[in-house]
């Protein structure tokens, strides 16, 4: 016993007693690749305890330095698959634009003469939605008019960019017969005053600036983190971050000048209760309704705290907010547009940017939260956790299956998009309407491909059916 407890005693010394070059890990070349290989080492060379300890550290630490490149390396690919456009995607938003332009009916007029009035009827439920992705749109209102008590009072209104309209405007023009009233409006549709055009060419200018000096920040540190920061400091990057609908959102009053209130909804979501209630939820005098607080109580925030967005050694930051608080989710939020349009809140966002490029750009990390959570400070009104969970999208967020089965909203925030293949197929198989999100695409685009463009009626049903 003595004899084991002195070589145990030598060992754990030869082990602590290695140079820092050990520690390291930076040994001689040839450093032995396997357990097989330090056997033949110990067993030909006759080594002693103390050099049995050496190679052994340095074979360990060489090993725990290839699985954290491994790891990083990984995490790196995971978030650059986020960034591309799926094949099936690609095709839809393809073939609708031919669709558009051999068929009739997908140029029909959105809404139809008859319901135009709705648009800016304050008796209808109106929910918005900023998006280029036309099958993410889809998914949303299907998934809203399937949950909804009374689906005929709601009134969709879509806002995408130049490029999408074609696309966007065949796909619901051709669901009409069996969809609420949906309105699709393009970007260049819109005729703003050239004060308004100026400020937002500023306001994507300094996000611009703010995206390169972090893309830089971290390019110069060869993508190393601060450890539990990796995923967030590569979410940053997502081009999204710099996409002009995602940055309007600030100018949603401007977009609907005669609407009061409205529900925006981003085209991550899926909606699994009625929304109706939303309209009725009294703000108490606040512009806007937001999840604040979290289902998993005071230990933890919905989404991320104030730390996780803003730089707080910066004095303008920590003499503003209080860093670990928890920031409000967007994603689902009913705004007062009426009171909204009485605050100077699009005036402080455009401020905070200001500051934020003569402040060198660095108190915060890139992307329209940050700013837009210092502009509404003061102005949110809370809402039960369960109307939203958010970070779905996210490898990090565990919500329990009874937290996401009540949810009125599940939100796919993060890279893994439900129309991803690096998407969680947990969380998707826990949603009825996130399941078939796969399916629409695949099954759409080889629908159209062998529908004849000749057969409007056989163009109705191939449709209708993401809908119903």
């Amino acid at each position: 016993m003595c004899l084991f407890q002195k070589i145990g005693e030598e060992l754990t010394r030869a082990l602590v007693e290695e140079t820092d070059q050990d520690v390291n890990g930076r040994g001689k070349k040839g450093s032995l690749e396997s357990f097989d290989d330090l056997v033949k080492e110990m067993t030909l060379k006759r080594r002693d305890i103390r050099a049995f300890a050496s190679v052994t550290k340095k074979m360990l630490l060489q090993m725990e330095r290839k699985v954290q490149s491994a790891k990083h390396h990984e995490l790196v690919y995971w978030h650059l698959a986020s960034h591309g456009i799926p094949k099936s995607l690609h095709c839809l938003s393809l073939r609708l634009t031919e669709e558009y332009s051999v068929n009739a009916m997908a140029r029909m007029r959105l809404p139809p003469p008859e319901s135009v009035s709705r648009l800016t009827d304050p008796s209808f439920h109106h929910i918005v939605i900023l998006t280029d992705n036309v099958l993410a749109a889809s998914v949303v209102i299907s998934s809203t008019v399937q949950n909804a008590v009374n689906p005929e009072k709601f009134v969709f209104h879509i806002v995408t960019d130049k490029k999408t309209y074609t696309p966007m405007h065949a796909w619901f023009a051709i669901n009409s017969a069996s969809s609420p009233v949906v309105e699709v409006k393009g970007l260049h549709q819109y005729d703003w005053p050239q004060e308004v055009n100026f400020k937002v060419r500023e306001m994507l200018d300094i996000h611009r600036l703010i995206w390169r000096r972090h893309y830089q920040n971290l390019k110069d540190s060869d993508f190393s983190f601060v450890e539990g920061t990796h995923e967030q400091s590569l979410q940053a990057l997502n081009p999204s971050c710099l996409a002009l609908l995602n940055h309007l959102r600030i100018y949603v009053p401007k977009l609907f000048p005669d609407l009061n209130k409205i529900v925006l909804l981003d085209d991550d979501v899926v909606v699994q209760s009625d929304l109706s209630s939303l309209w009725e939820t009294d703000l108490n005098g606040k512009v806007a309704g937001a999840v604040v607080d979290s289902w998993c109580g005071n230990n933890c925030c919905p989404g991320r705290k104030y730390k996780d967005y803003f730089n707080f050694s910066h004095p303008l930051i920590s003499s503003s907010l209080v860093q670990d608080d928890c920031a409000w989710l967007s994603g689902m939020n009913v705004f007062d547009l009426k009171a909204w349009r009485q605050t100077n809140i699009t005036e402080a966002y455009s401020t905070w940017l200001r500051l934020s490029v003569s402040s060198g750009l660095q108190l915060w990390q890139p992307g329209a939260i940050p700013p837009t959570l210092l502009a509404f400070k003061g102005l949110i009104q809370s809402l039960e956790p369960s109307w939203h969970v958010a970070g779905l999208g996210s490898r990090s967020v565990k919500s329990p299956q009874e937290i996401l089965k009540s949810a009125a909203v599940l939100h796919f925030s993060g890279p893994a998009k439900p129309w991803l293949e690096i998407s969680n197929p947990e969380f998707i198989r826990r949603s009825a309407q996130g399941s078939r999100i796969h399916e629409y695409a695949s099954h759409t685009c080889s629908v159209l491909h062998l529908a004849s463009t000749d057969d409007i009626s056989s163009h109705t049903v191939m449709f209708s059916f993401p809908l119903n």
